[in-house]
C-alpha cells in the first residue's frame, strides 16, 4: 500500500484519495464477508434443517447487532473519536467468520452472526468519519467513493460464495478471514493519519450549531430514516431471499441464484457510484426524488415477469435504488453538523438494523404465504417516497 499522506494536505479543498481509496478498500472486504453471510444461507439452510424464520433470526442477529450498537458507538465517538478502534472491528468480524466456518449448530452460528455485527457496528461511524475528514469538502464524492467499497464487497461476496464456499464447503469460509487480516493492516495505517489529523485540528472548535429550528431538524431527520427504512427492507428482501425466490419461482440452481445476486449487488454499486457526485452538482433533494420514486414502477413489475426480465428489472432497481444513499447521508450531515458518527450510526445502523428487523418478519411471512408473496408486498414500498415533499429545501438552510 502506498504511504499515507500527512495530515497537512488534508486541509479545504484537498481531497485526500489515498485515504479514501485506503478507506473505501477497508469497507469492501468488511462487506465481503457480510454478504458472505446471507450468501451462504441456502447451504446452511440445508446442512442445519434450517426454515425460513431461522434464516431471518440470523439476519436480525447480524443487522440487530449493528444496529443497536452503531448509533451508541457513534455519539460516543463524536464526543471522543477513537483512532485504534478501527483495526478492532477488523478482529471481531475475523472472529465471526471464524464461527461461521466452523460452528457445530446453529446458535453458533447465531453467535458468529453478531460478531460479525458488531465488527460492522465499530468500524462505520468512525470510517464515515475519516471519508469526511479526507473529502476536502467534497462530501458528496467522497461518502460515494466510501459507500462504493461495501456495494461493490457486498456484491462480489455472493460470487466468491458460489465458486469458492458452494465446491469446497463451509470451512472454505475461513478463507475469508485473509481478508479480515488484510483490513486490520490497513486500518492500522488509516488509524495513524486520522489520530495525527485529530491532533492537527485539535486546537479548532467545531461549530455543531444546527442551521434550521431544532423541530425542523428532528423531522427532516426523521423523514430521511425513514426513506434510508423503507429502502433496507426492499434490499433485505432481495439479499436474504432473493436467490430462495429465483429456485422456487424459476427451478434455477443455486449458483445462477448467486449470480443473479450479484448482477443485482452490481449495480448498487454502480448507482451508488453515480449518486454522490450528482448530489455534489444538483443537490442531494433532486437524487433522494428520483432514486426513490423513480424505482416504483420496476419494483412494482418484478413480481409478474420472467427469469430474463427479472434480471434486467433487479439491475435497473439496484441503480436507481441505491444513487439515494449518499445524498441522504450527506443531507443528515448537514442538518447535524459536527455529528458524523451520530449520522452514520442512525442511517449505517440504526436503519440498517430496522433492515433486519424486517427480514426477521418477511421469512415468517415466507414460511406462511410463500416467497413470492414476499415481494408482492415489498414492490410497493417505493411509493413512502413520497415523503421527501417534507423535507426542507435549499433556501431554508440559507435562511438559517
Amino acid at each position: 500500500m502506498t504511504a499515507m499522506p500527512q495530515p497537512a494536505r488534508a486541509n479545504a479543498g484537498a481531497t485526500v484519495f489515498p485515504i479514501l481509496i485506503a478507506i473505501s478498500l477497508c469497507h469492501m472486504m468488511n462487506d465481503v464477508m457480510q454478504s458472505m453471510l446471507s450468501a451462504i444461507y441456502p447451504m446452511l439452510k440445508t446442512d442445519f434443517a434450517l426454515d425460513y424464520w431461522q434464516i431471518g433470526l440470523m439476519t436480525l442477529a447480524f443487522q440487530g447487532t449493528a444496529s443497536l450498537l452503531q448509533p451508541v458507538i457513534g455519539i460516543l465517538t463524536d464526543a471522543r473519536p477513537q483512532p485504534w478502534s478501527l483495526p478492532v472491528a477488523s478482529v471481531s468480524t475475523f472472529l465471526g467468520v471464524m464461527v461461521l466456518a466452523f460452528a457445530p449448530s446453529w446458535p453458533l452460528l447465531i453467535v458468529g452472526a453478531m460478531l460479525i455485527g458488531f465488527g460492522s457496528a465499530i468500524f462505520h461511524p468512525e470510517s464515515s468519519r475519516v471519508a469526511r475528514l479526507a473529502s476536502g469538502g467534497r462530501f458528496g464524492l467522497a461518502q460515494s467513493v466510501f459507500q462504493v467499497g461495501g456495494n461493490f464487497g457486498t456484491a462480489i461476496g455472493p460470487l466468491l460464495a458460489a465458486f469458492i464456499v458452494l465446491p469446497f464447503g463451509r470451512g472454505s469460509v475461513a478463507v475469508f478471514g485473509l481478508l479480515a487480516v488484510i483490513a486490520g493492516t490497513i486500518l492500522t495505517r488509516v488509524s495513524r493519519w486520522y489520530g495525527a489529523h485529530l491532533k492537527a485540528r485539535a486546537r479548532r472548535a467545531m461549530d455543531k450549531t444546527l442551521p434550521l429550528p431544532r423541530n425542523r431538524v428532528v423531522l427532516a431527520l426523521t423523514v430521511l430514516a425513514f426513506l434510508t427504512f423503507t429502502k433496507n427492507i426492499y434490499m433485505a428482501s432481495m439479499s436474504s431471499y432473493y436467490t430462495f425466490y429465483l429456485i422456487d419461482t424459476f427451478q434455477v440452481d443455486t449458483r445462477t441464484a448467486q449470480l443473479m445476486l450479484f448482477l443485482f449487488l452490481g449495480a448498487v454499486a454502480a448507482g451508488t457510484v453515480l449518486g454522490g457526485p450528482v448530489a455534489d452538482r444538483w443537490g442531494p433533494m433532486a437524487v433522494i426524488w428520483v432514486s426513490i420514486l423513480g424505482v416504483l414502477p420496476f419494483t412494482l413489475a418484478l413480481p409478474h415477469v420472467g427469469l430474463v426480465a427479472s434480471g434486467v428489472l433487479t439491475v435497473l432497481i439496484g441503480l436507481i435504488l441505491a444513487s439515494a444513499f449518499s445524498a441522504i447521508v450527506v443531507f443528515a450531515q448537514e442538518l447535524l453538523p459536527g455529528r458524523v458518527g451520530m449520522v452514520a450510526g442512525i442511517f449505517f445502523g440504526l436503519s440498517f438494523g430496522m433492515g433486519g428487523i424486517a427480514a426477521a418478519a418477511l421469512g415468517v411471512l415466507a414460511d406462511h404465504h410463500g416467497i413470492r408473496f414476499v415481494y408482492l408486498i415489498c414492490s410497493g414500498l417505493p411509493a413512502l417516497g413520497v415523503l421527501t415533499i417534507l423535507l426542507p429545501r435549499r433556501r431554508e438552510f440559507l435562511r438559517g
